[in-house]
């Protein structure tokens, strides 16, 4: 991989408990191109956790130490606060799962767009409206001008991911990454926001981290796929080479799923080793 957008190495993110320091992240590594890169693993595997690492946006009661975290031209690990203002949004976006918990009740979608895209540039209100009112036509959104100034309770789960994504791309970040963000939709509204999402990676050259538990979703919507098992990567694959996996975590998770053309009356239950 040339030029890497983001480079991870032996990152580690730990939590002082009852029974002494506890290692939510253990050593993770990996490095982002302009790709989708897949992270999948059971909840509580350390996928969220990684994801807010890389934004700075872990709990303050985690500890968080890497040989390396990094942009091309920025230690993230280093950086003041100041700086991660500058580079949230405006270099790194993060899509959450649900947008009724990240969006304003009170302030119109199109506002919270447009207040986006002045914080990252020197412009004024009128060109930040007609960014955002753009911005709601890229991500495929009839009539931008009247969604423009509706609230978040006026919009269904797929109209909410959709106006989340624009507020993340109106600065025209280098990398995006997607925490669940289409698990809590329906079937058909979560197809046209990966077909979005795609088609958004490619026009742009984004790099996308697309954290999820959903195995078939990712070996399809995915380039490379990093399974992780109790905070550490386990496996790392090409996403349409996950049916090859070797490592018995993954072979597990893969066995574990369910199947319409081929029904079991009992799916296996995954049995774990203490050396995984």
């Amino acid at each position: 991989m040339n030029s890497p957008l983001l480079s991870v190495r032996d990152l580690r993110i730990s939590f002082n408990g009852v029974a002494g320091p506890f290692e939510a992240v253990r050593g993770v590594s990996f490095d982002l191109g302009r790709e989708k890169l897949g992270i999948v693993g059971e909840s509580g595997s350390g996928k969220s956790m990684t994801g807010r690492a890389i934004m700075r946006l872990t709990p303050r009661a985690a500890m968080v130490k890497a040989q390396t975290l990094c942009l091309p031209d920025v230690d993230l690990l280093q950086a003041s606060e100041k700086t991660m203002e500058r580079i949230r949004g405006k270099r790194i976006g993060l899509i959450m799962q649900d947008p009724k918990y990240s969006l304003n009740p009170v302030v119109s979608v199109g506002e919270q767009i447009a207040e986006a895209y002045l914080i990252h540039t020197r412009s004024n209100a009128s060109e930040a409206k007609r960014k955002a009112a753009a911005m709601l036509e890229a991500v495929q959104i009839r009539d931008p001008e009247r969604v423009y100034r509706m609230y978040p309770h006026e919009m269904s789960g797929g109209m909410g991911q959709r106006i989340m994504i624009a507020m993340m791309l109106v600065s025209e970040p280098e990398i995006l990454i997607a925490d669940e963000a289409t698990s809590a939709l329906d079937v058909t509204v979560r197809l046209e926001i990966l077909n979005l999402l795609d088609d958004l990676v490619r026009k742009r050259g984004l790099g996308l981290i697309f954290i999820s538990h959903d195995l078939n979703l990712v070996r399809h919507f995915c380039d490379r796929v990093l399974i992780m098992y109790r905070g550490h990567v386990v496996e790392t694959l090409k996403a349409g080479e996950l049916d090859q996996a070797t490592h018995p975590y993954t072979r597990g998770l893969l066995d574990a799923m369910p199947r319409i053309h081929t029904p079991r009356r009992r799916l296996p239950v995954l049995k774990r080793d203490p050396a995984w």
